[in-house]
């Protein structure tokens, strides 16, 4: 019996309402999800930052094609890497797969918080970051690193470090573009923050609790498996025109291999590195979860 059996086996859907099935990297999100479409008439969707991107197939873990056929799946692998790609479009991309004459259930499927947050809670409506801001904060974390983006925020606004995960460089980032651009915190934007497209009341919510001990052992097998599928060739596809600063290159192990491909580091120090940086993000998934989802359902999971 698969992990994904396991874990349905002790869950109640109730039919007609929106699945959400939130969890750390390598906690058995994909398997679950399967099952349940499989037994609901479902489509999963994606909720997920970095497998919107169409270079990462395996880095990301994104679905098979033997998951797909077996499930539709959307919202993955459809952003080119060169793109941004913000909360708000994510949004309005789901939005179709919710309306209530949809033919299938929607199961909503990922480890990105920030989305699961601005479903269920709404997401204001904050003008777009111009382009010179993202250049000088790009040009500001390459020359000195975040921390350098978020003593200034300390300084101009610290209700909005108050309220985001200040060890998360793309959070402080963005807070801080949004401060330039706007002249107006990002706190201060969510204060005025729209109706939500769901309310948890009336969604499946499960969230996938993953001890470190369990967690730890997965996510080394899978990163080196992932090696064995071919993530060394889709890193070396990438390697002609890598650029650090564009989102899709926060893909974890992207940076570490392409240093290897460089001949800065060997294959063994960016596995390591690759899979040290995938447990610092399950941490920080884990820490999410714990603080925002008190009230979904929590769901075990055996090693």
């Amino acid at each position: 019996m698969s992990t994904g059996e396991l874990l349905f086996s002790n869950l109640k859907i109730i039919p007609g309402r929106p699945v959400l099935i939130a969890g750390p990297t390598a906690s058995g999100k994909s398997a679950l999800a399967l099952r349940i479409g499989r037994e609901h008439n479902g489509i999963i969707l994606n909720a997920d930052a970095l497998q919107v991107y169409d270079c990462w197939q395996i880095l990301t873990a994104r679905p098979s094609v033997e998951d797909m056929a077996q499930v539709p799946h959307a919202l993955y692998g459809h952003v080119g890497r060169r793109a941004s790609y913000s909360v708000g479009q994510w949004l309005r991309e789901l939005e179709p797969y919710l309306d209530p004459s949809c033919a299938k259930t929607p199961i909503i499927i990922g480890g990105t918080g920030l989305y699961f947050s601005s479903l269920l809670n709404g997401l204001a409506d904050i003008p777009n970051v111009t382009p010179s801001v993202r250049s000088r904060a790009e040009h500001i974390v390459n020359e000195s690193g975040f921390t350098t983006l978020l003593r200034d925020l300390e300084q101009r606004d610290p209700l909005t470090v108050s309220r985001i995960d200040s060890q998360n460089p793309m959070r402080v980032q963005r807070a801080w573009e949004v401060l330039e651009t706007t002249g107006q915190g990002l706190a201060a934007w969510q204060d005025q923050t729209p109706e939500p497209m769901v309310r948890l009341a009336d969604c499946n919510a499960f969230v996938l609790r993953a001890p470190k001990e369990v967690l730890t052992p997965r996510i080394n097998n899978r990163f080196r498996r992932m090696l064995e599928r071919g993530a060394m060739n889709e890193c070396r596809c990438a390697l002609p025109d890598w650029d650090p600063t564009w989102p899709s290159s926060r893909a974890i192990g992207a940076r570490e291999i392409i240093s290897h491909l460089r001949g800065e580091i060997d294959l063994e120090t960016a596995i390591t590195a690759a899979e040290i940086a995938t447990r610092q993000y399950a941490k920080r998934q884990r820490s999410w979860f714990n603080a925002r989802m008190k009230q979904w359902k929590w769901v075990d999971i055996e090693g």
